[in-house]
């Protein structure tokens, strides 16, 4: 099911948590703010819209962390329903896009539930405080790979580092609802 995301709602206290990755690597949301703040995506392998992003996704986040913006990203579906999300198939997956981010695995689904993630890919920027400054889209490319693409979520990222607060025009993202367990 296609879903938008809902606008941002500037000011937000993101709650802090604590994950890892396949591979055990664990990560603190709270330890990794920094001074220029966070981005975490909530992405997973098997959506046609974060498969179409993901070689973007995979640039703007390197181009982030080599300005000393963090960023992460949190598989927050039901692998136990969708096999594809597994996290043996994670590791692949970021292997295949080249991802420089730790990819974490969400598996009660609590982190996605508290941020109030609704579709993959869900973005969210927070500030060195950890209040919320952007829920948008990736980019202006959406599905497609135009000649000429607004990269709204670097963007958006490099504003909150400088100022801490985002964009006040933000345009939401959109993708597959997630497989929330039942």
């Amino acid at each position: 099911m296609l879903l938008d995301t809902p606008d941002c709602d500037f000011g937000w206290k993101a709650p802090d948590f604590t994950l890892s990755d396949p591979d055990g690597t664990p990560f603190t949301m709270s330890k990794h703010l920094g001074e220029k703040g966070l981005m975490i995506a909530f992405i997973c392998n098997h959506c046609p819209y974060v498969q179409a992003i993901a070689d973007r996704l995979a640039q703007d986040a390197r181009t982030l962390m080599e300005e000393g913006i963090g960023f992460v990203a949190v598989m927050s579906n039901d692998y136990r329903v969708v096999s594809q999300d597994s996290p043996e198939n994670m590791k692949h997956f970021a292997k295949h896009y080249d991802f420089p981010f730790l990819y974490l695995v969400d598996h009660d689904q609590a982190v996605g539930k508290a941020f109030g993630a609704v579709c993959t890919p869900d973005f969210f920027g927070l500030n060195k405080e950890g209040t919320l400054q952007y829920r948008g889209r990736l980019d202006s490319a959406a599905m497609g790979k135009p000649a000429k693409r607004v990269p709204e979520l670097l963007n958006a990222a490099r504003q909150i580092a400088e100022t801490g607060q985002g964009p006040a025009k933000q345009i939401p993202s959109m993708g597959c609802s997630i497989k929330w367990s039942r």
